[in-house]
């Protein structure tokens, strides 16, 4: 009998032909790790006690697992922000020939916790493609140092959606001018299948078995290596 392996699926990021090779590409997620993440020790030794077992955050695979989740969308080009007004205005300016940035109507969002920062839109120069059914959750990069300005969240059903799909921002910085290199993440884009936002939830006080499994899992954790042996394979 023959089995055949079902492909997996994938996504896809299409620019012009003339933009190729000109505007920073997206990147998996999992390539570009924070400085600071990367010269975290597992460990830090100097913290090792009897009562301290020096683990740090990388020794975390739930903050690792956010954090290398999907692809990071970056700018396109380089962008100045001159943020002034106690944030109350947002101009922008870039040398690229393509429009990098654009205003929302403060109306649109009226009596947003942002406020007074404007509604300001980062334009995106890719075209994202999933599979049929696969939808990309839209997020500001997880775990990561924050920029002057912070992208809101969306989700878009990349599947039938063929334009693209640009960033609303508010910045959040201190008044100044601020330069945005090109390359500077903007997003990190995870795509998933609608249908798991199906799944029904039980909400209830849980069984014996079910304290007993958890317990089980969390002792032999805390009993070994725990998340290293696995955080080890996905920082290689």
């Amino acid at each position: 009998m023959f089995h055949f392996q079902k492909s997996p699926a994938s996504i896809r990021f299409l620019c012009r032909p003339e933009d190729s090779g000109v505007i920073a590409p997206p990147v998996p997620a999992k390539t570009i790790l924070p400085d600071w993440f990367r010269k975290l020790p597992p460990v830090d030794k100097t913290q090792l006690s009897t009562t301290n077992n020096g683990l740090t955050v990388k020794r975390c695979m739930p903050f690792l697992d956010a954090m290398t989740a999907g692809w990071i969308l970056p700018l396109a080009a380089t962008v100045r922000l001159d943020i002034k007004e106690g944030g109350s205005i947002v101009d922008a300016g870039w040398e690229f020939d393509r429009v990098m940035v654009s205003n929302h109507g403060p109306h649109q969002v009226a009596g947003n916790p942002k406020e007074p920062s404007p509604p300001c839109k980062f334009h995106n120069h890719w075209t994202i493609r999933t599979p049929p059914g696969w939808s990309c959750l839209f997020v500001p990069p997880l775990n990561r140092p924050g920029q002057p300005f912070e992208c809101v969240a969306g989700v878009v059903d990349t599947d039938t959606y063929a334009a693209h799909i640009h960033f609303p921002f508010f910045a959040t910085a201190p008044d100044g001018l601020y330069v945005i290199e090109k390359g500077t993440p903007l997003v990190q884009v995870i795509p998933f299948r609608r249908d798991s936002l199906s799944m029904k939830a039980e909400i209830r006080a849980e069984r014996d078995g079910e304290a007993m499994e958890r317990e089980t899992v969390h002792r032999n954790t805390i009993a070994g290596e725990g998340w290293y042996r696995k955080w080890a394979r996905a920082a290689r």
